[in-house]
């Protein structure tokens, strides 16, 4: 849970707020945030709202994609935003074109690839690369997500360990929606997200991580967005989940976090 902030990074945060805490029209912030770090910020708002008396807004929003709900189509759009938390590389594309202002980049936690099962079901063995690639191939159907992993797991890994086209036939990219959701409904035998993704979804079994030999790591980062109409609040809420006091969210969350500078 989260844990009342220290006096002095209580001070820092209003210092660095362009609003006061006893103003009469409280600061909202919006954010953006993609659902691998939700799970983060949906527990320390409580707490971090309480404390600085900064409202924040929280949206579900895909770090990549063409769906309309992604960061980057959302943003071209000029959908009101504060803050993006999302997938690394996908925001370092915001800030090269101009809709995230670099120098207010942290980075937040990493994130490694799990697989789930409907919940109550048997659990492969994923234990060593041979058992991880006879799992794929007597799956009867498989579902990965259409953000930072699943194209890892489409576009190089499950080509690598030359799966074949039957279990191309049974494999799914799935996009705007949890794929653990997915999994929970039986539409798909075995479902593959960030451990972070998975962690929040109901009626799923998350197995474990893939084989290091197999696993690529996510990381996830935060920027204040270039039309922000708060900034320094913006600011402020990043230099506080970047710092140690949030370290316990991020990892409730399922992330590593990222040692404060």
């Amino acid at each position: 849970m989260f844990q009342r902030l220290p006096s002095l990074a209580l001070g820092a945060l209003l210092l660095a707020s362009s609003t006061p805490l006893l103003a009469a029209q409280p600061t909202t912030l919006t954010i953006l945030s993609s659902g691998g770090i939700m799970g983060a910020i949906r527990e320390v708002a409580p707490g971090y709202e309480k404390a600085t008396g900064v409202k924040l807004e929280i949206a579900a929003a895909p770090s990549m994609g063409d769906t309309p709900q992604a960061i980057p189509n959302r943003l071209a759009r000029k959908e009101p935003a504060d803050v993006v938390l999302m997938v690394g590389s996908a925001l370092d594309k915001l800030v090269a074109d101009g809709q995230a202002l670099k120098d207010s980049r942290v980075d937040l936690g990493q994130s490694f690839i799990a697989m789930a099962v409907r919940q109550g079901a048997p659990k492969p063995d994923i234990s060593t690369m041979d058992a991880f690639k006879k799992t794929l191939e007597n799956a009867q159907s498989v579902a990965y997500s259409d953000s930072a992993s699943g194209v890892y797991l489409s576009r190089v890994l499950f080509p690598r360990m030359q799966l074949g086209d039957a279990f191309t036939a049974k494999a799914r990219m799935i996009p705007a929606e949890p794929v653990g959701g997915v999994v929970a409904r039986g539409d798909a035998q075995l479902g593959f997200q960030q451990l972070s993704e998975l962690k929040p979804v109901q009626g799923i079994d998350i197995v474990g991580l893939i084989p290091d030999q197999a696993q690529k790591m996510t990381l996830y980062s935060g920027a204040v967005v270039t039309h922000s109409q708060h900034p320094d609040a913006a600011r402020a809420l990043l230099k506080y989940l970047a710092s140690k006091d949030a370290a316990k969210a991020i990892e409730d969350s399922g992330l590593k976090p990222i040692p404060a500078q």
